[in-house]
């Protein structure tokens, strides 16, 4: 039997990974990108000329319902990664993020529903709504906190398409991800932020290195989504993936210099600090709960994700613009 998958926020840095890893293991696969006048393809681009050539695109926004419905004709499997991610930016402009991520992800429930075909509906968490670690490592019964209003899209998303599994049996999967790292990632993530400044000069600018998180490399995160995937023992469950241990970023930062060779002059920038009720301070998943009903558990070590990260980064500097960053 072929699957056809449906991959939304394809062009992203997961999402063009999944894409990947799907098309070399004999997926039909739709790639689902928002429209730009630029027509540009986005993480895509670094597909390989054979990957690129076996996937089909789709260009439209998630909030147009009628062009969800389009979507998901004859699609199996949806894998549900489109979202605004930018925390940051969340602070900025809310309403754009509820819209996207709240109403994007009722769009394409809605369509999913409506047209039959579709086995599993995976979708794509963020361990940000669990805020500030309560206890650790971080379970999925912690408590969900909005610390930031990206936090509040995706537990009002999460929360939606818990929903339609409960009224409507639509067999659906959320699976959180704690932060993912490799390549491809844009500079509003902590690790290519890092390298883009190292890389470039003897100097960093960067915020609080107190924050500790789980680093989960992209390799490893891809076949933990799939993995969910491809059971049925984890419909309507919702999923950790993560390493089970954590780093603050001050030790991110010494083994990314150690990496690199350098001794960067660090200096703090207060505008890459979040409000203090808003910074989650420790994230550390507890993943128990995917190895038991899928088997999955990461395999890549820190250190090997890192070099790998940066042995990429070295090879295409082109990436690296010098953006803003969030954990």
């Amino acid at each position: 039997m072929t699957f056809k998958a449906l991959v939304t926020g394809s062009g992203g840095f997961i999402g063009s990974h999944l894409v990947e890893h799907l098309v070399q293991n004999g997926f039909d696969v739709l790639c689902m990108l928002r429209y730009n006048s630029r027509n540009s393809l986005g993480n895509l681009n670094y597909l390989t000329s054979e990957s690129r050539r076996e996937i089909k695109i789709i260009r439209g926004d998630l909030k147009d319902p009628d062009f969800c419905s389009k979507a998901v004709k004859d699609i199996t499997h949806i894998f549900h990664l489109g979202a605004l991610i930018a925390i940051p930016y969340s602070y900025i402009n809310p309403i754009d993020f509820f819209q996207t991520n709240i109403l994007g992800t009722s769009n394409l429930l809605q369509a999913a529903l409506r047209e039959g075909e579709v086995e599993r509906f995976i979708h794509l968490s963020t361990s940000e709504v669990y805020g500030t670690a309560i206890y650790r490592p971080i379970d999925e019964k912690h408590p969900i906190q909005s610390q930031s209003p990206y936090a509040a899209s995706k537990i009002s998303a999460d929360s939606i398409v818990n929903a339609y599994f409960r009224s409507y049996d639509l067999p659906i999967t959320i699976v959180r991800p704690f932060n993912t790292y490799g390549p491809r990632q844009s500079e509003r993530a902590v690790i290519p932020a890092i390298l883009s400044q190292l890389i470039k000069k003897n100097e960093l600018e960067i915020g609080s290195l107190v924050p500790r998180r789980d680093f989960l490399y992209i390799k490893d995160t891809i076949t933990g989504i799939v993995s969910c995937s491809m059971t049925k023992n984890t419909i309507g469950e919702t999923l950790n993936l993560g390493t089970g241990q954590s780093i603050s970023i001050g030790e991110l930062l010494d083994k990314i210099c150690m990496l690199i060779d350098k001794k960067p002059k660090v200096i703090r920038d207060l505008k890459r600090i979040r409000p203090d009720t808003s910074e989650v301070f420790h994230l550390e998943a507890n993943i128990e709960k995917v190895k038991l009903l899928t088997g999955w558990k990461p395999v890549y070590p820190l250190e090997q994700g890192l070099q790998e990260t940066v042995t990429w980064y070295k090879e295409n500097p082109e990436y690296l613009k010098g953006s803003e960053f969030t954990l």
